[in-house]
């Protein structure tokens, strides 16, 4: 009943423009508060009643009993029959455990030890997508040693990373969930022997992140250098664990425990706000709104803030990791698509490459334009102050322009059809808190979204039939399985394959 009202309203919304939508009595019942942090809603394609019907949607599928089971820790990984856990990481509880005072104190130890000029991580996805971004869009918080991630398995990634930094004064970080990743494993073995090169035994220069300890003791590491971290917390949610690690290194185990707490307080947040006042519960349904109900099948992120030109990689990771399914949690064919393809870049930037397509195109693309209303460490000199606001204005811009258009130009191509939604997301100033609570409000709003949609926001199986392939590939398994093109491929290959691993 709920669905079916969603789409005949879904029919009349296209009708409406949101010029005139932004001027109904009560909008501002839109734009969302949380300490500092701003969501401006009001530029969405939705109306009073279907903001109602949508949070009765999530009433009717018992989206808060969800919210409770997740946070309580129960199975709701339903294919791997593992929680998810990866609240319980930002919590006070968790900070005062001996697992995240031991990480605390290697970190404390080799920032102090002026010795480690350089640390690079090895890892892929999760346990690297996450905490580059961080490290970069904290950069003006760094007090450590220089931090490099490298994460593709194209040997140059790590030669030219190794270019920079010197065996005696460098410490890798193996990351890796289940410390088989191919990419990651491989890399791992050519840094150390690296190492071995430059005179550098094992256990000073590396140290690994794992749910798998023993692993990586077989591997060759000692045990007090292993961090472990639990099964259930996925890949791409891990930022949090001792995954985070080389972010610690670089901005000190104070600053990361305001990133902590930054993160907490949204989960608090999420976990007592009403759901028509909870932030990441209304952007999940928007996007629910966008993808099930007007058919957008795309979603752009765009931080206006040079440093966090990671967060749109990180966040396509977690939206198309996450509900990039086509089955329900229960093992059933979707009968509608669902997840959406996220993608971004820096804003200014983007303006002047894609936005054109965002404002002329026949297609809709939603977006979530996202600013801090204060810069980080810039001179007090105007000029440079003023080159900030300009940057700010300039999202302000963009969110009225692709909402309200242009219809009255002489000329066709110089008219804008508007009516394009965004979310105009804004704080006072990046640090690390503000930071940590606008990550832990994209997961929520992920997973909000996956659960509307019943599908397993926490698995990730079209991952691992790609390295399987690989594997028996590389092995020479099963190649009577693989297609005639690909034969041929191996065979140009051939004379180019080495004798050994």
């Amino acid at each position: 009943m709920i669905e079916a009202e969603l789409r005949r309203n879904a029919d009349g919304i296209e009708l409406e423009h949101l010029r005139d939508l932004i001027h109904a009595d009560g909008r501002d019942a839109l734009c969302f508060q949380f300490e500092d942090l701003t969501v401006d809603c009001t530029r969405q394609p939705v109306t009073d009643d279907i903001m109602n019907l949508l949070l009765a949607l999530a009433e009717v599928k018992a989206l808060p009993d969800f919210i409770d089971a997740m946070l309580a820790g129960k199975p709701i990984n339903l294919s791997e029959d593992r929680p998810v856990l990866h609240c319980r990481l930002r919590s006070p509880e968790y900070r005062h455990g001996d697992e995240y005072k031991q990480l605390l104190a290697f970190t404390d130890r080799i920032r102090a030890d002026k010795r480690i000029k350089s640390v690079v991580n090895l890892g892929i996805g999760g346990s690297d997508l996450g905490p580059a971004m961080v490290t970069q869009g904290l950069a003006g918080f760094h007090d450590g040693p220089a931090i490099h991630y490298v994460s593709n398995i194209d040997p140059n990634a790590l030669l030219d990373t190794l270019a920079q930094c010197a065996p005696q004064s460098t410490l890798f970080i193996i990351t890796s969930k289940t410390f088989t990743t191919k990419e990651t494993m491989t890399n791992a073995a050519l840094a150390r022997c690296w190492l071995e090169a430059g005179g550098v035994e094992l256990h000073q220069a590396m140290v690994a992140v794992t749910a798998y300890r023993e692993r990586a003791v077989e591997w060759g590491l000692d045990a007090d250098r292993v961090f472990a971290f639990d099964e259930g917390v996925g890949g791409r949610y891990s930022l949090w664990s001792a995954v985070g690690l080389s972010v610690i290194m670089a901005i000190g185990s104070k600053a990361f425990g305001q990133f902590l707490d930054g993160a907490h307080a949204m989960d608090s947040h999420f976990e007592t706000a009403p759901l028509a006042m909870n932030i990441p519960v209304i952007m999940g349904l928007l996007r629910v709104w966008h993808r099930s109900y007007l058919g957008h099948m795309a979603y752009g992120v765009m931080p206006y803030d040079q440093r966090l030109a990671r967060l749109p990689a990180w966040a396509q990771q977690l939206e198309m990791e996450s509900n990039g399914k086509s089955v329900s949690r229960q093992g059933d064919p979707l009968d509608r698509p669902v997840g959406l393809l996220v993608w971004g870049e820096a804003g200014v930037n983007a303006q002047h490459s894609f936005f054109q397509w965002f404002h002329q195109s026949v297609d809709i693309v939603p977006i979530d334009i996202l600013v801090a209303r204060r810069p980080v460490g810039l001179p007090d000199d105007p000029m440079w102050q003023n080159s900030h606001h300009v940057l700010v204005i300039n999202a302000l811009a963009q969110a009225e322009a692709l909402a309200l258009g242009v219809v009255d130009a002489v000329v066709p191509h110089r008219q804008f059809p508007g009516n394009r939604p965004s979310v105009l997301i804004s704080w006072e100033t990046t640090t690390p808190y503000a930071l940590g609570r606008l990550l832990a409000l994209y997961e929520h709003i992920t997973i909000v979204s996956g659960f509307i949609w019943d599908v397993n926001s926490f698995d990730q199986w079209g991952v691992e039939l790609g390295k399987q392939m690989a594997n028996e590939i590389m092995k020479g398994d099963n190649l009577a399985g693989v297609s005639p093109s690909a034969k041929a491929f191996l065979r140009r290959l051939k004379g180019h394959m080495p004798d050994a691993e």
